[in-house]
């Protein structure tokens, strides 16, 4: 409503004017700057909309009028909620009664719970009656005061990051579905769209105002379970194999007086590539005497090709080969095929359960746990259901510490005792072994001597971190053997084991079953197990002996064994007990008793005390022994043995091992009993063999002896000789630079040769190893793309590690214009011809690799001006050359 200067109809203007109430009067003052500031500077923003121009209405007179925008804070539903009002203006409006024929003033309405300091409402009630109720005639609309908000959504004190739009009618607020879901709110099935946050049964919320949020608290079932840490000891890193051939060798050479004289030498191929590896072992022997010539020539030992799948953990082998095997069956070598899981191409798979420890946070908190009162990892926790399951490596009983500290300082502390063992399967986790061929026999006396023909499989399964079944079955000539078994979780009581097999040879069954029971903490431990047969079980480790008629060979009817170790109190050390006990198939018994112990003494020196006795025969045998390393590098030993006869026999031993990277170690022994034992020996180890040499005197009698042990290898076009390669290896590669420093997990290993090779013998297959390259003493013109890398190398093979180092033919070239100042910053740059481009530095300088001997330039400035210039490239081997200046016309 407007009052209007109009002299037809002077008493319409003075009912206008009756319009004009005391406390919109007191309104237009404040607004107006007639009293304090309510608000700071920064606070107030320009009234618009219906308020605005309701109160220009009722403070309009025939004399003057208000121009231009009135400096408020009001709340029209267009922009901000009426909470933002400062306080007296809204005591005021609230206290002033309304004339019954006042403008309706959309927006006014003031949510109580919208100011500072608010109360948290639960959802699903009733919404509070509003503050004040419309006077007659004033529109209803003024009970349902809508505005808009664009407010961040904070879940149970943790920021999400994300801003909806709130709608604000009266005290309701609505959010939409969207934003409601993602960040965890569970809403009611079917619900779409925009929704008030009073309906949703569980969810609290409130409106801080100061920061412009709004906060929700959902119950911690809501939100989502946070995995804390990782089973994995590191990445997984594909495994590589580069094409190569490997000769591995170790001579040894003996020379003992009136004695045997005599050469014998390991010797080992391998063939490796992306298809697996082929390998070869035998050992060669020469005597130089009548004594040992029997036994002179060539003996094979293994042939054999395998192949490593490992993203799917299977290992495919054919030749000779170790069949799988449980605790409780044989494993017999075989010539033939098989297929069988192989957890060790990931090493960062743990197979076994470890503790897991679960809670609830109800607002940001970090989380430590501590394992037999070691602090093992920190982390940080989002409000809601937590897993904690970065275990290390551990076995046995422990008790585990988790702490959970909040934004206020405050702490929980929980103790949960747990047992872990590697002899359980993590759930759902599966092994497997099957194996067809026939039986090796005579190994290592007979080159090729195979006998029956038999198939062995055995599979363990996890069914829960608790429970792990397996089975077993062997076919073979008129063998049938079949047996099931089981790994039980105890709780933190230990583990048990059972199974039970049975056999069917030449028509007569057998049958064996074993029982044991485990229990390890670092306080004490405790094993028994205990195996029972009858004559007529029979499986494949006897069938060679069984077929050749060789019936005295027979597995023992039963066996026990019982150990126990504890730890005294008072630092005494460790002691342990063991009971073993065998009896074959004819009745004859063999019962053994083993006491133990050992402490730590002052660094890391450390005493041993061992006695075992046979309780079926006569006398008992002991051995005292006193260690002191002195360095990492070198360890004197002195003991007293004593045999079952009752003779004594002291040694002293001084040893120095030769350092990983090479050089020099050492071992000299002196022993005295019935005979007089003395020893020296050194050990040189290079970076291409390692050599060894000695001599020892016993009972009179001197042996000399000397040892070449290292290999050879053929990979990326040159034969690298090095140490003795027992897993995999690395050849380290610089395109030809040489006298580069290469280092492995931090350690140098050496330099790059005159072609720019480093080998790195010896290392763990599936390991993905940091190498390096130290760049600091190459020319200023190599470019060097990368200076470290981490690769994994397959079982038994090697992997080509390329640092693709170029020497650049590179130049730093100074511009200036026609009147010798530099050419501008950003000026772009092109050598003619060439396609190379540059943008000019401070100082008028630009870099460019790749040039010629003979170079023209383009410049072209950042106005658009234009010019040239031509240089003859400097020769030089090993820097950068520096051009210039140069004029460019």
């Amino acid at each position: 409503m407007r009052c209007v200067r109009e002299e037809q109809a002077p008493s319409r203007c003075r009912r206008c004017a009756g319009l004009v109430h005391p406390a919109f009067v007191l309104l237009a003052l404040l607004l107006l700057g007639a009293g304090p500031p309510l608000l700071a500077a920064d606070q107030v923003k320009p009234m618009s909309g219906p308020l605005r121009d309701a109160l220009l209405a009722a403070a309009s007179t025939d004399t003057a009028a208000p121009t231009g925008e009135i400096p408020a804070v009001a709340a029209p539903a267009d922009s901000q909620p009426a909470s933002a009002m400062p306080w007296p203006l809204r005591d005021a409006m609230a206290a002033a009664p309304l004339p019954a024929s006042a403008p309706t003033l959309p927006g006014v309405a003031v949510p109580p719970d919208s100011l500072p300091g608010a109360r948290m409402r639960p959802a699903a009630t009733a919404p509070a009656e509003p503050i004040a109720t419309p006077s007659e005639g004033v529109q209803a609309s003024a009970t349902a005061a809508e505005y808009t908000l664009f407010l961040e959504l904070v879940v149970n004190e943790l920021p999400s990051d994300r801003v909806a739009q709130v709608t604000v009618r009266g005290e309701r607020y609505f959010v939409s579905s969207e934003d409601l879901l993602a960040v965890g709110v569970h809403l009611p099935e079917g619900a779409s769209g925009e929704l008030a946050l009073d309906t949703i049964t569980g969810l609290q919320f409130s409106y801080d105002q100061e920061l412009q949020r709004l906060k929700l608290v959902l119950p911690s079932d809501w939100l989502p379970n946070q995995e804390v840490g990782t089973r994995s000891v590191y990445a997984e890193v594909p495994a590589q194999s580069s094409f190569g051939l490997l000769f591995n060798y170790d001579a040894y050479y003996n020379d003992t007086e009136d004695s045997s004289h005599y050469l014998s030498s390991f010797l080992e191929q391998r063939v490796f590539g992306s298809a697996g590896v082929l390998g070869n072992t035998g050992v060669y022997r020469h005597s130089f005497n009548d004594l040992g010539a029997d036994q002179d020539g060539y003996m094979r030992y293994d042939t054999y090709w395998r192949y490593n799948n490992q993203e799917t953990m299977t290992r495919y082998m054919a030749g000779d080969l170790i069949t799988g095997a449980l605790t409780w069956n044989s494993a017999v070598r075989l010539g033939g095929v098989q297929v069988s899981r192989n957890f060790a191409l990931r090493p960062d798979l743990i197979t076994y359960p470890l503790p897991r420890f679960t809670g609830e946070a109800a607002v940001p908190t970090s989380v430590d746990l501590f394992i037999n009162n070691a602090k093992v990892s920190s982390d940080q926790l989002n409000p809601g259901p937590y897993t904690v399951s970065n275990v290390p490596y551990i076995s046995g009983a422990g008790n585990a510490t988790v702490v959970t500290t909040d934004a206020l300082g405050r702490q929980v502390a929980t103790d949960v005792p747990f047992y872990v063992t590697n002899s359980l399967l993590q759930k759902d986790l599966y092994d497997y072994s099957l194996s067809v061929g026939k039986i090796r026999e005579d190994y290592g006396q007979e080159n090729f001597s195979y006998g029956t023909e038999v198939s062995s499989g055995t599979f363990r399964y996890g069914l829960s971190d608790y429970f792990t079944a397996e089975t077993h079955a062997e076919v073979g000539e008129e063998l049938r053997l079949g047996g099931v078994g089981a790994t039980i979780g105890l709780g933190n009581v230990g583990t048990l084991s059972t199974s039970v097999a049975q056999s069917q040879y030449d028509g007569k069954q057998g049958q064996q079953t074993n029982i044991g029971y485990s229990y390890y903490s670092t306080a004490f431990g405790f094993g028994a197990q205990h195996v029972q047969r009858n004559e007529e079980f029979v499986d494949i480790s006897m069938l060679s002996a069984l077929d050749a008629g060789r019936d005295e060979l027979s597995l023992a009817k039963t066996s026990d064994q019982v150990t126990f170790s504890f730890s005294p109190p008072g630092n005494v050390g460790n002691v342990g007990i063991g009971y073993f006990s065998s009896e074959t198939m004819d009745g004859q018994r063999t019962r053994l008793v083993n006491l133990s112990w050992s402490r730590s003494l002052w660094g890391n020196s450390s005493m041993y005390v061992a006695m075992n006795r046979d309780l079926d025969g006569e006398g008992y045998s002991a051995v005292m022994q006193l260690i002191i390393p002195f360095d990492v590098r070198s360890t004197f030993s002195a003991s007293v043995e004593r045999d079952t006869q009752g003779k004594f026999r002291e040694r002293v031993n001084f040893g120095r091992t030769p350092p990983t990277s090479g050089g020099v170690g050492y071992n000299l022994g002196y022993a005295t009993g019935d005979s007089t034992y003395e020893q020296a020996d050194l050990t040189w180890r290079t970076p291409y063999a390692q050599m060894q040499g000695g001599v020892y005197r016993d009972d009179g009698r001197l042996t000399q002896w000397g040892d070449v042990t290292g290999s050879l290898i053929a990979m990326d076009g040159d034969i690298f000789p090095g140490n003795r390669v027992d897993d995999a290896f690395v050849l380290i590669s610089t395109n030809g630079v040489s006298d580069v420093p290469v280092s492995f997990e931090h350690q140098l290993m050496g330099n790059t040769n005159k072609n720019g090779h480093l080998l790195v013998p010896s290392v763990p297959s599936y390991y993905g190893g940091q190498y390096e390259i130290d760049p600091l003493g190459l020319p200023a013109n190599m470019r060097v793309p990368q200076v470290e890398n981490k690769i994994a190398v397959h079982q038994g093979s090697g992997a080509l590690l390329n640092f693709d180092l170029k020497q650049v033919v590179a130049a730093s070239i100074v511009l200036i214009d026609s009147r010798g100042e530099v050419i501008p910053r950003g000026s772009e740059v092109t050598v003619v011809g060439t396609g190379l481009r540059a943008f000019v530095g401070w100082d008028g300088l630009v870099y460019f690799e790749g040039l010629q001997a003979q170079n023209q330039l383009h410049v072209t400035t950042p106005d658009g001006q234009q010019c040239g210039a031509a240089f003859a490239l400097p020769k030089t081997d090993d820097e950068v050359s520096l051009v210039g200046p140069l004029t460019c016309r």
